[in-house]
């Protein structure tokens, strides 16, 4: 099991959370998983940027962004170095720490 610590985000998790999820899954499904209502406007086939977030801490232990998600990448709102897809993060061994932006691409949410 991976420990994902989400920071504090006004909307969507006021007062941050640490989340236990399985080696393998996606860290949007994590997310998903335990309540946290992050965007996923493509129903999590990495063709939108919307579940954009900002790893903080323990980016080194993941596998490198595809082109697939580098190019998607370019669309999102307040991209960083740090920025990537959580619908492709595939959570590994190490503990994660994630912000999620303030703002997404997606200006209608459902």
């Amino acid at each position: 099991m991976s420990t994902i610590t989400l920071l504090p985000h006004p909307e969507l998790c006021p007062t941050g959370a640490r989340i236990e999820a399985r080696h393998g899954s996606s860290l949007c499904d994590a997310l998903l998983g335990a309540g946290i209502e992050i965007e996923h406007a493509c129903e999590k086939v990495a063709a939108c940027a919307t579940c954009h977030v900002y790893v903080r801490a323990g980016g080194a232990s993941l596998a490198a962004p595809s082109d697939e998600e580098e190019d998607q990448l370019d669309d999102a709102w307040g991209l960083e170095a740090s920025s990537r897809l959580a619908c492709c993060v595939k959570l590994g061994e190490s503990d994660l720490t994630v912000e999620l932006p303030v703002h997404t691409r997606n200006h209608a949410r459902e």
